[in-house]
């Protein structure tokens, strides 16, 4: 599975509070949560999602367990998320709903172009590759169907 995008570079300890604030939960409509994400953190990086890849450093969707932060971000357009490292919850939800988390220390800068290849291992920016952390074949499978649940149901 490939992917690329350009670069929206973030820092550390990214919550899944500043993906989408709590107060933007009352409704099932996802694409409020979309046309809000990251408000808190940057008002003007929601039009940017789309198409972009997402790069943060460690501990990437800390915090709250909510699956809605990973909605928003697939729901806005968002090719994948790399990062450093992952708070394991965020990671599962984004497998779980067929977001491609890429695990790997990258250096980023805005706009750059980001490649990445879950079958190769490997994560690209602007021509630099990096190695990335593996990921199961199952998982690989389940982003490949577009989620958990469409990777169930093709087993019908």
């Amino acid at each position: 599975m490939q992917g690329a995008g350009p670069a929206i570079c973030l820092g550390n300890d990214i919550d899944t509070d500043l993906i989408i604030a709590g107060r933007y939960l009352r409704t099932k409509d996802r694409s409020v949560w979309a046309e809000h994400a990251f408000e808190d953190l940057d008002p003007a990086l929601a039009p940017r999602l789309s198409g972009s890849v997402i790069v943060a450093g460690k501990n990437m969707g800390c915090g709250s367990s909510r699956e809605q932060a990973v909605v928003a971000l697939r729901e806005a357009g968002v090719v994948a998320v790399v990062a450093e490292s992952f708070a394991r919850i965020f990671f599962r939800n984004a497998v779980n709903v067929g977001l491609p988390v890429i695990e790997a220390p990258v250096a980023c800068t805005d706009g750059a172009r980001v490649a990445f290849d879950l079958d190769g291992g490997w994560v690209e920016v602007d021509g630099k590759r990096y190695p990335a952390r593996p990921l199961s074949e199952k998982m690989v499978a389940i982003l490949r169907s577009g989620g958990l649940v469409p990777y169930w149901r093709s087993w019908r």
